[in-house]
């Protein structure tokens, strides 16, 4: 489904504060493969899911997706292949729009547009039957203006409307890391049914190390802009928190956001 091949990016090239982020990334997943991204400050992961997303061009290599060469197209040319959802609560809805509104403009991503007004009837009943998935009352809300809700709200908002249109590939970039543990946990366990309701091949950034044993069937470890650590299936099962921090500490790694957060 995705393809990566000596990915490189450096910012700031030939200055004082050049970064090489991404530093020669091979990396294929199969269609469904759910990919959960550990590492340290600066190890390069949200990085790649911007180069993946189109928000950086790489400097050398290429992506292919489903067949589609990724590459050098335009951030909003990609949207129509990608669901995405970001750390920060309040980046993946527009607050002054209804909750039905934000879902109209998610289900027409990458469709061609007409000149018929509003939200049809059929269609309307369509995001009642989603919202009642999230169990958070929504579907009863629908003409609230998103920025009503909560922080909590607008996330599980926002991955239901990444979802909508099945993308090819799902980009979750610490999307539970602002919210409280209950919020948290809520909208991980959405995020495992829509993945597995929809076999969605997704790729998930997280500092957590128990949700990234936890969840997805292939965990890679980055640091300093390479893949030091790659697996999955049953040997990811057996997988416990100390190993991975084992794993950090001898990569010089280890910090107290990973310990508190494991």
């Amino acid at each position: 489904m995705l393809e990566i091949s000596n990915l490189t990016k450096t910012f700031n090239p030939g200055t004082i504060t050049e970064k090489k982020a991404i530093n020669g990334i091979d990396l294929k997943l199969e269609d469904g493969d759910f990919v959960t991204v550990i590492g340290g400050n600066g190890a390069g992961k949200s990085t790649l899911l911007n180069l993946i997303a189109g928000v950086h061009l790489c400097d050398t290599g290429r992506i292919v997706l489903d067949g589609n060469d990724l590459t050098y197209m335009s951030e909003y040319r990609r949207a129509k292949y990608l669901g995405r959802v970001f750390q920060d609560p309040m980046m993946g809805t527009a607050a002054n729009m209804e909750i039905e509104e934000n879902l109209a403009m998610a289900f027409r991503r990458g469709k061609r547009r007409s000149l018929d007004w509003g939200i049809k009837n059929s269609e309307r009943e369509f995001y009642r039957e989603k919202l009642a998935l999230l169990d958070l009352g929504l579907e009863s809300r629908m003409k609230s203006k998103v920025g009503l809700l909560s922080g909590g709200q607008r996330q599980a908002l926002t991955l239901l409307m990444a979802t909508l249109q099945k993308p090819d590939l799902l980009l979750l970039d610490e999307h539970t890391a602002a919210l409280d543990p209950k919020t948290a946990a809520k909208v991980l366990e959405l995020t495992q049914q829509f993945v597995e309701q929809d076999h969605l091949t997704t790729f998930m950034v997280t500092h957590n190390m128990r949700h990234a044993i936890q969840y997805g069937n292939r965990l890679i470890m980055m640091m300093k802009g390479r893949i030091i650590y790659d697996v999955r299936g049953e040997e990811k099962k057996n997988l416990r928190v100390e190993q991975l921090l084992e794993k950090f500490g001898a990569a010089g790694e280890l910090n107290d956001r990973m310990v508190l957060g494991s």
